[in-house]
C-alpha cells in the first residue's frame, strides 16, 4: 500500500493539469510485481484530455508490464476521489476484479472492485456474442 501510495503522489505532482488545476495520480500494481503510475494529461481541447488511471493502463499495456491488480487513485478532493466513467470501462477490460483503493487528501479510503464501479459493464463477451448471432 505504501509503495502504491508513493507512486500515486509522485505522479499526481506530475500531472499536466493548466487549465483545471485538478492534479490526480494513479499507481497500479501488476501481476508481475510492478508498479506503474500514471497522471492526468490535460490539453486545450478538454476532449483529448487523459485520467491517471487510463495513463497508468495504458504503460502498463506498452510496457508488457503483466495484469493490473491493485488501482490506487489520489486526488486534490478531501473524500476519496474515485475514477470517472471512462477510467471505470478501462479498467473493467483488464481486471474486473482488480481492487481499486481510492485515497482523499486527507487520507480517508474507499475501496472497490472495479466490477462494483461499474455494474452492468460492456465487456468483450457482448462483441463475441454479436459475431455468433446471439
Amino acid at each position: 500500500m505504501r509503495r502504491l501510495l508513493s507512486a500515486a503522489r509522485t505522479a499526481q505532482r506530475r500531472a499536466h493539469a493548466p487549465y483545471s488545476k485538478f492534479q490526480v495520480g494513479a499507481a497500479i500494481l501488476t501481476d508481475r510485481g510492478r508498479v506503474i503510475g500514471g497522471c492526468n494529461v490535460e490539453n486545450a481541447s478538454y476532449g483529448l484530455t487523459n485520467c491517471a488511471e487510463r495513463t497508468a493502463i495504458f504503460r502498463i499495456v506498452a510496457e508488457g508490464a503483466g495484469t493490473p491488480t491493485v488501482c490506487l487513485v489520489v486526488g486534490p478532493t478531501i473524500e476519496p476521489l474515485t475514477p470517472c466513467g471512462a477510467c471505470r470501462q478501462v479498467l473493467m477490460e483488464f481486471n474486473p476484479e482488480m481492487r481499486i483503493i481510492c485515497v482523499g487528501r486527507t487520507g480517508k479510503t474507499a475501496e472497490f472492485t472495479a466490477r462494483e464501479l461499474l455494474p452492468a459493464a460492456f465487456e468483450g463477451d457482448a462483441l463475441n456474442a454479436a459475431e455468433k448471432g446471439e
